[in-house]
């Protein structure tokens, strides 16, 4: 698509699709990732408006032709246009608009070709994950920094301190899982991660060398990081108010694989019991009447996705706590 503006050349925005292609293998959450040119990026590609007759049928096609995986459900995630979220070549004046999506799928190794692999979100947000307990860096490494960064803006000094006391739960504020997004832009514009330094931005002087920087979770193609933060924020919150999780369920399963699907996915640890009364008052599941045959435990009662719970109610989702 071309585009002239007042007083100016003729430019072209290319639009692009972007997949978050989300499961959970072994209690972890993954991520679809292709590799190019040594680093890790989402599937995506450009839309093609003459062989697509829709946006999806085009994100759906894109990503079976570069991982053989057949996507299932999926949703529009987010319209990312900012200037400069790729890095142009001298020369090029192209505007690159690109459609998120973020899909859920129960596919793992065998769905994937060679070209696309799984990899943990955790490995690109290692602060992110607070089953076992706080992660250490963010005491030790994080806050820190964040307060290096504070400190060097007179101006926006107080602003800074409380926008990350707000997104890390410094100060004795509770830590909100779903602010994925907004801890990495925070992050970003602090000078702390590597996509920064990679985007030729201007690092403030409070920001650590590149070796430092990469300790600071895995960098991403383009903006690829940012979209991965804006889908596990968007996932995140909407097991809250939607059944989303079944998605990545098997048909049939234990109240202990949902829950550890739970934790998986929102980061934090669950309690229980107070999960088991929860699942089981909302009326999201119904008994199989079977046990489960998996070996290395004591069989557990098996239980499925009430489908009928969409008809019956607006928001059939788990509003889950984390354990205290």
């Amino acid at each position: 698509m071309s585009v002239r503006t007042a007083g100016s050349r003729e430019h072209t925005v290319i639009i692009g699709l972007n997949a978050c292609v989300v499961t959970v293998i072994g209690e972890t959450p993954h991520v679809l990732t292709v590799r190019r040119e040594g680093i890790e990026g989402l599937p995506f590609g450009s839309f093609a408006p003459q062989e697509h007759r829709t946006l999806q049928i085009g994100l759906r096609d894109l990503v079976r032709e570069q991982t053989q995986l057949r996507l299932g459900y999926v949703e529009q995630l987010y319209t990312f246009g900012d200037r400069g979220r790729h890095v142009l070549e001298p020369g090029e004046g192209h505007r690159v608009v690109s459609v998120g999506y973020l899909a859920l799928t129960r596919e793992t190794a065998e769905g994937a070709s060679a070209a696309g692999h799984w990899r943990s979100w955790y490995d690109f947000f290692p602060w992110e994950d607070w089953r076992k307990e706080k992660p250490a860096m963010i005491d030790a490494m994080i806050k820190p920094r964040l307060d290096a960064w504070a400190r060097a803006s007179a101006a926006e000094r107080e602003t800074r301190r409380e926008r990350a006391a707000l997104c890390f739960g410094f100060d004795g504020l509770a830590w909100d899982e779903e602010q994925v997004l907004e801890r990495y832009e925070l992050m970003y514009e602090a000078g702390l991660v590597l996509e920064a330094r990679r985007d030729k931005r201007a690092l403030p002087s409070s920001a650590p060398p590149a070796a430092e920087q990469a300790r600071f979770g895995e960098p991403m193609q383009f903006d690829h990081r940012r979209i991965l933060a804006t889908g596990m924020g968007r996932l995140r919150g909407k097991l809250k108010y939607r059944p989303v999780v079944f998605e990545l369920m098997e048909p049939t399963f234990t109240l202990l694989e949902l829950q550890r699907t739970v934790e998986a996915i929102s980061g934090v640890r669950l309690h229980k019991q107070n999960f088991r009364r929860l699942v089981e008052s909302t009326g999201l599941v119904e008994r199989t009447g079977r046990q489960s045959n998996k070996a290395g435990g004591r069989p557990a009662e098996q239980f499925r996705f009430r489908r009928e719970v969409l008809r019956e109610r607006p928001s059939p989702g788990l509003k889950v706590r984390a354990r205290g």
